[in-house]
Order: structure tokens, then C-alpha cells, then sequence
């Protein structure tokens, strides 16, 4: 009995010691990483319009982009782009594959179990798109049509009539129709527009999207409009994974200097054609 008694305090003092030296190995791991390589890794998108895109010299470029670079710049490192996919980079578990990302990641509580967020530095609002030969003049006339909208968004969740509005400052969500079909698209790109683009019910009657992704492509020459007013708005945050209260701070430090500046401001400005990144 003494023996066994032994045993098992021998073995939760060395699982405890364990546990100890995991913590301390996992605070300031992130930013450690960072500063030994002199290099911010950041997963943005390629193909994600005014946020993250290529340009016409290939190079990566957008609201995202500018505003990662300023983050870098603020901790006095290089910075590096990688582009694995929303999907991705929303399942969590990076393994060290990049140290942040941007996307304007809507922080809902769900989310929170497996990231931290920083810093809110755009506010979005989602709003109900149609063909402009469309007699719909209101999302309420979007009632019993075929929506199509990005899988795993806010427009989805809101098309489906599942969206918990979890974020800091939220305000309760009125669903203003109840759709006869949603229809999924791949996140993060323009698929949904493109098909509404076809005509009016050809594919789809409506579209919930971003209202700057609408506007802009509305702006290159998509037949469409806006109707009504933004169905809500969201902030979008800076992502990275749990566990590094040192990276979290400096992060946040940089995005606050940048919204103090002004910075932020001049940014969504130049990208979106007014300034977002301040609460609606």
C-alpha cells in the first residue's frame, strides 16, 4: 500500500513538473519564433479582392496586406505571406506553419476557444444583393428565393438563420426572410456573385455578402445592386492561435498605434473607399 502510495505521489510530482515546464515552454513561444527569425509569417488570401490579392506584378497586395506589414514593421521584423485557404486557416491547429492571419476574422465566442484576437481593426456590414433586374427592393423580398452565399460565413450562418451574434458590442440579429434554398459556395471567392451576375433567378435570386465585396463588384461591372439597408454589421480581428499573452500584447500594441495614427483609417480609405475601422 505504502509502495503503491508512493508511486502515485511520485507520479503526479512528475506530471506536475511536466505540466510546469510545458507552460513555460509555450509562453512567449510565438513571438520568440518570430523574433528569432527576424520574419512575420502571415497567412492571408490571394484571391480575397480588396482584403488580399495579386496585383498586376504578382505580388500580394490589399487592406490585409498593407496592415500585416505595419504589424511587422511595429515589432521590427520582416514579414512573409503564405495563402493555405480560409478553410485552413479557420480549423485551427497551425503547428507553426504561420504566426498570424488576417481575413477580418469575425471573433465569436466559438472561435475564441481555439484563437485570440487582438485587435478588431474593420467593421463590415452584411448586406442582401440581387441581379439589378431584380424587382426585389428589400431583403424581405428575398422570402422563399434561392440565396447563394460563402460556406462557413456570417452570410451563411444569417441565410440559415444560425447566427449567434457573439461578438464584443453585438447587437441581436433580425432575420428579415426566410430563404427556400441556401446555396454554398467555396469561402473566399466571388463564385456566388459570378453565378447572380447570369441574370435575375437564372441560378440564384439573391446573394448575402460583405457590402464592400459587393460594392466592388458592382464598381468593375457586375449588373447588380444593393438592397436595403446592411442586414448587421461585424468587426474583423487579427488571428492567431491561443497561448502567447506576449505575441497577443505586442500585436495589439502595433494595431492600436496604427488606429491612433490614423493609419488604419488612410488604409480602408485607399482599399474600400471609406474609413471601416471604426465601430458602426
Amino acid at each position: 500500500m505504502n509502495n503503491h502510495v508512493t508511486t502515485v505521489v511520485v507520479a503526479v510530482s512528475m506530471a506536475v513538473a511536466s505540466m510546469s515546464l510545458s507552460a513555460k515552454a509555450c509562453a512567449g513561444e510565438v513571438l520568440d519564433r518570430v523574433l528569432a527569425a527576424q520574419t512575420l509569417t502571415v497567412a492571408v488570401g490571394s484571391d480575397w479582392g480588396a482584403l488580399s490579392h495579386l496585383n498586376d506584378q504578382h505580388e500580394l497586395d490589399g487592406d490585409d496586406v498593407e496592415v500585416a506589414k505595419g504589424i511587422a514593421d511595429y515589432l521590427g521584423v520582416k514579414i512573409k505571406f503564405v495563402t493555405p485557404g480560409w478553410d485552413i486557416i479557420q480549423a485551427g491547429q497551425w503547428g507553426g506553419r504561420w504566426d498570424m492571419a488576417m481575413g477580418q476574422m469575425t471573433p465569436t465566442n466559438d472561435r475564441a476557444k481555439k484563437f485570440a484576437f487582438p485587435a478588431m481593426y474593420f467593421y463590415e456590414g452584411e448586406v442582401a444583393v440581387v441581379h439589378k433586374d431584380s424587382k426585389a427592393t428589400k431583403p424581405s423580398d428575398l422570402e422563399g428565393k434561392i440565396v447563394g452565399v460563402r460556406a462557413g460565413t456570417l452570410g451563411d450562418l444569417y441565410a440559415n438563420h444560425k447566427l449567434t451574434p457573439a461578438w464584443i458590442g453585438a447587437k441581436p440579429i433580425q432575420y428579415q426572410f426566410t430563404a427556400g434554398q441556401v446555396k454554398a459556395y467555396p469561402s473566399a471567392n466571388s463564385l456566388t456573385l459570378d453565378d447572380l451576375r447570369l441574370g435575375d433567378g437564372v441560378r440564384l435570386d439573391g446573394v448575402i455578402t460583405e457590402g464592400t465585396t459587393a460594392a466592388a463588384a458592382i464598381k468593375s461591372g457586375y449588373p447588380l445592386k444593393v438592397i436595403g439597408d446592411p442586414l448587421f454589421y461585424a468587426p474583423g480581428a487579427v488571428t492567431i492561435e491561443r497561448g502567447d499573452k506576449e505575441f497577443i500584447d505586442k500585436v495589439a500594441a502595433a494595431v492600436k498605434k496604427m488606429k491612433d495614427d490614423g493609419t488604419l483609417a488612410k488604409l480602408s480609405v485607399k482599399w474600400f473607399g471609406g474609413d471601416f475601422s471604426v465601430d458602426k
